[in-house]
């Protein structure tokens, strides 16, 4: 039986494109728990340990907060982002994605 390596993203994430644009696509994806997931990828590619010490969080924490089911603050967010010398910036949604707002004609009716 041929054994097989489990896939970790964060040995292919070599250089600041990579990095660029793997945030990238996880930001386009509009989902909390990914975003999430992508920034801890990216902190353990840069070496979790660095990421701690310059966002003053403890290893541990930012394992915690940024694994699949963490829930991290958005401090702790601004803070990896800043010690991975990365930003947020905003720009209008691309039309036909699906929004993560509801539409006004979307709200439930109410029976009176």
């Amino acid at each position: 039986m041929t054994k097989t390596a489990p896939y970790d993203s964060a040995e292919f994430l070599n250089s600041p494109k990579a990095v660029q644009f793997y945030m990238e696509e996880a930001m386009e994806s509009g989902d909390p728990q990914l975003i999430t997931h992508a920034l801890g990828v990216v902190a353990r590619a840069k070496s979790m340990s660095d990421i701690a010490r310059k966002s003053g969080l403890s290893r541990e924490s930012l394992y915690r907060s940024l694994s699949p089911t963490g829930k991290p603050e958005f401090g702790t967010i601004m803070s990896v982002l800043k010690a991975l010398d990365l930003g947020l910036s905003v720009k209008p949604r691309v039309a036909g994605k699906a929004s993560m707002r509801r539409s006004p004609s979307r709200k439930k009716k109410v029976a009176v």
